[in-house]
């Protein structure tokens, strides 16, 4: 059995900010320009097709009117989480191709659907150069969706992108691993209050991109699954330029596709994104090739022989199981739950946590236990769905004055 990757484009841009003011940010040509490069044919993935956004229009905004675009993300969002859906539900693993940082908030939507169902938490890994954490308690005023991203998905800012569907948050703090965020982001203090996990890149370095990941895994063990965020301004502008808000002191392509292969050599990864470059400051379309042979690099384990599907069966009803070195109790308790909702008939294997890695481990704060879930097999780490003997042989626009270099800069 393989995994199967599905290739769906968000050329969203309704993120961020206009760079001038009789033009619309580039990154919405992304998902066309990684295809010239016959990103889909060396991942010999499926073809998803392409949700096409609402048309960018700041319109009559100003600083306080709350997040620029905010109904059209909303609505794309809703939409964007549905496509997300149907392709996890055929067993497929889902590249998505942003656009700008706000298609983040439509595979939050997605996997919060996903771990309701299937009675967990689903945890986000965010490989980001910026924290994009810009939120109405730390910020005089919001406005770009691209540079306060993971505010809103773990439920700060404003309930129409917060809590869309009733759902805040779409992933808990406890849940989230911030990887490859600059030693000084102005927000790293916010983070680390919140209880987020982080590993700027002086970290990441020094450990390595391969243990990274395997720490990484580590912090989501009580997780059912999880999903990669990925922003292209990770990389180092000194090789990756052609972004909104390039930064110094980031990572190398080699390093990104180290990490990206650790965190996706895993049936708890549910899928990846990856968003914010701009082919506009890519005119001989060199970055565009590079981006592609880091990711078709990156996700050759997703399809190697024996990868199994991104499904997941009921986790059982129990509280988070705090990590050692996080200021949470290592206990786990078994909650009672109401009555189980039938399971497919497939085998469930309870798994720990990946080996371990050395890394340091921030202190932060316990967030909120979660809803009490379906009863169901229990366990002291993730669970993955083993295939069943008839399966065996299947083949399977920005408020602030950003600190960046151009005018359609996200940074939070």
């Amino acid at each position: 059995m393989m995994r199967r990757i599905a290739v769906l484009d968000a050329p969203t841009n309704l993120g961020l900010r206009p760079p001038t003011s009789t033009s619309v940010p580039g990154c919405g040509k992304a998902p066309g320009a990684l295809r010239d490069h016959g990103l889909l044919a060396r991942l010999r993935a499926r073809d998803a097709g392409c949700l096409t956004p609402p048309r960018y229009d700041p319109g009559e905004w100003r600083p306080g009117d709350g997040v620029c675009h905010a109904r059209e993300i909303s609505g794309y969002s809703v939409a964007l989480a549905d496509r997300i859906g149907a392709i996890i539900d055929r067993g497929e693993f889902p590249l998505v191709l942003g656009g700008d940082c706000s298609v983040l908030l439509g595979s939050a939507l997605a996997m919060h659907r996903l771990g309701e169902a299937v009675g967990g938490r689903v945890g986000l890994v965010f490989v980001d150069g910026h924290s994009d954490f810009r939120h109405p308690g730390n910020a005089s005023y919001v406005g770009a969706a691209a540079g306060e991203d993971l505010a809103l998905v773990t439920g700060r800012g404003q309930a129409d992108l917060a809590a869309i569907e009733g759902r805040r948050p779409y992933f808990r703090d406890i849940d989230v691993v911030v990887l490859g965020i600059r030693a000084q982001d102005e927000y790293r203090l916010d983070l680390q209050a919140a209880g987020i996990t982080t590993r700027p890149v002086p970290a990441l370095r020094a450990e390595g991109a391969a243990r990274t990941a395997q720490w990484a895994h580590e912090q989501l063990a009580d997780c059912a699954g999880y999903w990669v965020h990925i922003d292209v301004d990770v990389l180092d502008p000194a090789v990756m330029p052609a972004v909104d808000a390039p930064d110094p002191g980031g990572i190398a392509f080699a390093e990104l596709e180290i990490l990206l292969a650790g965190l996706v050599d895993t049936p708890h990864c549910l899928g990846v994104e990856l968003t914010v470059f701009d082919p506009d400051y890519d005119p001989d379309g060199s970055y565009a090739a590079e981006i592609v042979n880091t990711v078709v690099a990156g996700l050759a384990p997703v399809a190697a022989p024996g990868a199994m599907p991104p499904r997941l069966l009921p986790a059982g009803p129990v509280a988070p199981a705090p990590r050692p070195g996080n200021g949470r109790s290592p206990a786990r308790d078994v909650l009672p739950g109401p009555a189980a909702v039938p399971a497919p008939a497939v085998a469930v294997e309870p798994m720990g946590p990946a080996p371990t890695g050395d890394g340091d481990d921030p202190s932060g704060a316990d967030g909120d236990s979660p809803a009490e879930p379906s009863p169901g097999p229990t366990g002291p780490g993730l669970l993955r769905r083993v295939a069943g003997p008839e399966e065996a042989d299947e083949a399977a626009p920005d408020e602030a004055a950003p600190d960046a270099t151009r005018p359609g800069a996200d940074i939070a």
